[in-house]
């Protein structure tokens, strides 16, 4: 008798089966694992920002109200999951908030806005981060 060697059907839907099971648990961490990542990006462009501000102020004794100011391009990853608006500058005393807000219909849009201000208060939903 001639034995015939492969998978049975069962062995195969099983083996699905498993998979699947640790596709679903996976998923989500991936998922949240991605938004900490686009969040961590967004965080050190405020940083950048909050820093070419502060040689703004030295060379300029007042900080800038817009970004092309800065000169400082906003990257394509951090563009593409927040909108980074123009510093909200008040000049008396010197004073700058810069907000990153998360778009609409993409995997960061449920994260909540990021800020830094001049005294380098960095909130994240109103937490500091």
């Amino acid at each position: 008798m001639n034995k015939i060697k492969g998978f049975t059907l069962i062995e195969v839907m099983i083996a699905v089966v498993v998979v699947s099971i640790l596709v679903a648990i996976a998923y989500p961490s991936y998922q949240q694992y991605l938004i900490r990542g686009n969040r961590a990006e967004a965080q050190s462009f405020l940083m950048d920002l909050a820093q070419r501000q502060q040689q703004f102020l030295i060379d300029s004794r007042s900080y800038a109200d817009t970004l092309g100011a800065l000169n400082a391009p906003i990257p394509e990853n951090v563009n593409r999951h927040y909108t980074i608006a123009d510093p909200t500058v008040q000049t008396t005393p010197p004073a700058f908030t810069i907000t990153a807000t998360p778009r609409a219909n993409t995997m960061q849009s449920g994260d909540g806005a990021l800020s830094i201000n001049q005294a380098g208060e960095r909130l994240w939903n109103g937490n500091p981060w």
